[in-house]
């Protein structure tokens, strides 16, 4: 049994991508401790509202909004309905994310690329400053950006150059962020998982290859174990926590301590 400290009491959170893996762990885990959740989907409706079934089901409040990140205008209708709903909007984590193909340098496909830049880089941009202008007005907000330790060096294992490349530039829009909205009382971090069990990152191997990944990550993970959704949920509330509130510019690695790397600092 968990016990709630109620960390997020009146509380509103958007969480994006949240109809599953991390994005769904940190929406349960918000509003276990109090918070009012939007759970935002893009494709996945079912998927989404289970969430928020759970959510009602334990005594919480959600709701679902559809919107792809990376289309500015739905971005801007999504946070329009969530302050219409819940009055107010303290907490964005930007999580939804796409990992699609790989390549080396001489191999690698714009079809590929450009999708991930899309979602991974500018859904944080509209996101954020969908949500800003609220934020300065209170001169209170929290947010909270999904990058990777692909974003932090460069990992022995190829092919992952193109999302590499998408999550360092989460790192640095996470520092100019923080930057800028700092004076208005608004906290920017990130957090860096390593691989994490969910469907994206199993999904990236064919089913034969796919314990032979498992036993890599496992064997250059200092805990010799996999990271789960809520291992980065928990990250996150802490985060998104007053015990967080003179923290800010920053990005947490959460990855068991990964020793594959050739860089692991900025």
């Amino acid at each position: 049994m968990r016990l709630a400290c109620h960390r997020l009491e009146g509380r509103v959170a958007l969480v994006t991508g949240a109809s599953r893996g991390i994005g769904r762990a940190i929406a349960l885990a918000f509003a276990r401790e109090g918070a009012k959740v939007i759970v935002n989907y893009n494709r996945e409706r079912g998927r989404a509202e289970e969430v928020v079934k759970l959510i009602r089901d334990g005594g919480g409040e959600a709701m679902c909004i559809q919107a792809d990140v990376g289309d500015r205008g739905m971005v801007e209708k999504m946070v329009e309905e969530a302050l219409r709903e819940f009055k107010g909007l303290d907490i964005l984590v930007n999580n939804a994310g796409v990992l699609m193909g790989g390549g080396t340098l001489l191999e690698f496909r714009d079809e590929e690329f450009d999708p991930m830049w899309r979602v991974n880089v500018k859904g944080i941009l509209n996101c954020s400053r969908a949500v800003a202008p609220h934020m300065m007005e209170k001169r209170y907000g929290r947010i909270i950006n999904i990058s990777s330790v692909a974003g932090l060096g460069t990992a022995i294992l190829p092919g992952n150059m193109l999302y590499a490349a998408t999550k360092a530039a989460v790192i640095i829009l996470t520092k100019r962020l923080a930057l800028e909205l700092g004076p208005y009382g608004i906290n920017v971090n990130a957090i860096a998982p390593g691989f994490i069990s969910t469907e994206m990152g199993l999904g990236q191997w064919r089913p034969a290859e796919l314990e032979e990944r498992l036993s890599y990550f496992r064997e250059k993970t200092m805990l010799r174990r996999v990271g789960g959704p809520e291992d980065i949920a928990g990250v996150a509330l802490f985060l998104a926590s007053e015990e967080a509130r003179f923290i800010t510019g920053q990005t947490i690695t959460v990855d068991g301590g990964r020793i594959d790397f050739i860089s692991h600092s900025l």
